[in-house]
């Protein structure tokens, strides 16, 4: 008999666990718990129909309520205590910074939120004094900077109560590296403030820049191995506007025909009572308006196919090569110059720009076709081949479109396809075209100017600080989120802006 219950013991752990309780998934447990709650059968019917014990019905029945009691709880009252939050002086200052800086308050709306939510008299002159404190402590981190990594520098200029503003940024890593109030903007101003910024290692492969003759004139004297190729940003941004002045043109003789035709039928039909001199001035209107409208929606339609073509062919990231474009190019300024007698004051703007500015709005794609020709000879295959790869990746996702031409490629590349494939992707994502990034600097700064009568160095000192080291909460980029301009540039961490200006950031207590 002893030697039977350690055999007896043995059998039993060997035994699979077949307790229905664990069995039971969470759906069933609901259920269970429910029905004990509703009463309609008893714990025991409900224990043996489960084929579990009263307690664990006991269990599931206490969960459910307990799930419908946090259910139906009222939410706590607005004025209840989150945590406690020492206001100290060093708070306080911190305070004065977020909301001059993140907040865009004027030194006034600092000193009402801390008058009316703290309770707590800050003059505007000690606002002001907290915010030039500061500029002492950014000022540094500003003129140390090393700009070596620059690859690709935008510059232009903004304009502060008739002062010009000259900016200079990192296309890649949108930091910040010129920002300087000048009494003007020409070539010998822009030349000095490059110089200084070549000093801190700045040395792009290239610059982009609208067409203003002081831009490229100091650029020229302070870099002039440096190309500086052409904004198509602006040069679309000039194109857009006259397209859509053109088709509301066309509308509106549309419109004005329309209603003098509708007029003159109006009183063909009551001919008895109309003066037939009305009805003959009234239908050499309607001639009229008809030879309007037949000149104003051939142009508009033609000068909205040029425009497209200079957008979505000649400027794309595309296999084009370099001289088929400037051959287009040419072609589209010819058309464009033969309707010019038709709206002079629209159209010979537009074509005088893209005239002279042909080689610096092109640059791109001869950069780019260097590029590809590199690519090409890496992986000993031609050229056309890689153009045609980076067409390929531009169209849309529809297997009549992409698929058959992909599928070409797959079989003259082979095994070199992947590995091509991911170069071009990571070839057409560096093509810069535009200085886009300096337009979304410039579009934050009028955020803080128009709080300012006057701008002083320090201030924008500090606001230049500011932008390169506060982190983006979002970004189309996911490589941006959480980071900020100045760790994109360099690739190193730096702490939190407050800390790096002195302060000691409050935790909640």
């Amino acid at each position: 008999m002893c030697h039977s219950i350690p055999v007896v013991r043995a059998l039993h752990q060997a035994i699979p666990n077949n307790c229905t309780a664990k069995s039971l998934g969470s759906g069933e447990r609901l259920h269970l718990g429910v029905q004990a709650l509703a009463g309609h059968q008893t714990i025991t019917d409900l224990a043996d129909d489960a084929g579990v014990s009263r307690k664990f019905v006991y269990q599931q029945a206490d969960r459910a309520q307990a799930a419908l009691d946090d259910a139906f709880t009222p939410t706590k009252p607005d004025d209840e205590v989150l945590f406690h939050l020492p206001i100290t002086k060093n708070w306080l200052k911190q305070a004065a910074l977020g909301l001059t800086l993140i907040c865009h308050s004027s030194y006034r709306g600092v000193h009402e939120f801390c008058r009316d939510l703290l309770g707590v008299n800050l003059a505007i002159g000690t606002v002001h004094n907290i915010v030039h404190d500061a500029i002492d402590q950014a000022r540094p981190y500003n003129h140390h900077q090393n700009l070596a990594n620059v690859k690709f520098a935008g510059l232009d200029e903004i304009f502060q109560k008739r002062q010009p503003v000259l900016v200079g940024a990192d296309i890649r890593s949108t930091y910040c590296f010129l920002l300087s109030a000048e009494e003007q903007r020409d070539g010998d101003t822009w030349a000095l403030r490059l110089m200084e910024c070549q000093d801190r290692g700045l040395a792009p492969q290239a610059t982009i820049a609208d067409f203003g003759t002081g831009i490229r004139a100091g650029q020229t004297r302070a870099m002039p191995n440096v190309p500086c190729r052409g904004d198509i940003f602006h040069a679309l941004h000039e194109i857009t506007p006259v397209v859509q002045f053109l088709e509301n043109r066309a509308y509106d003789t549309i419109a004005a025909h329309d209603k003098l035709q509708h007029k003159k039928t109006k009183l063909q039909q009551q001919a008895r009572r109309a003066q037939l001199g009305q009805v003959q001035a009234l239908a050499r209107n309607v001639s009229a308006a008809a030879r309007e409208q037949a000149k104003a929606i051939p142009l508009a339609d033609e000068i909205a196919l040029l425009a497209r073509w200079l957008r979505t062919e000649i400027f794309a990231v595309s296999g084009l090569p370099y001289a088929d474009r400037c051959v287009l190019f040419d072609f589209i300024v010819g058309e464009w110059k033969a309707r010019v007698p038709q709206c002079p004051h629209r159209l010979n703007p537009v074509c005088t720009l893209l005239q002279n500015h042909r080689d610096q709005l092109l640059a791109f794609a001869l950069q780019l076709d260097e590029d590809l020709a590199q690519l090409a000879a890496e992986f000993e295959v031609p050229v056309t081949l890689v153009r045609e790869m980076l067409d390929v990746q531009k169209l849309a996702q529809r297997p009549a479109q992409r698929w058959p031409r992909e599928g070409a490629l797959r079989d003259q590349l082979r095994s070199r396809f992947d590995a091509l494939d991911q170069r071009v992707r990571a070839l057409s994502e560096q093509v810069v075209r535009a200085s886009s990034i300096i337009e979304n600097i410039n579009s934050r700064l009028r955020n803080y100017f128009f709080l300012r009568r006057e701008i002083g160095s320090g201030y924008l000192d500090l606001l230049q600080f500011f932008l390169n080291h506060r982190r983006f909460l979002r970004s189309e980029r996911p490589e941006r989120v959480d980071k900020s301009p100045a760790e994109l540039l360099t690739g190193q961490a730096h702490p939190h802006w407050l800390e790096m200006l002195g302060y000691r950031r409050t935790c909640q207590n």
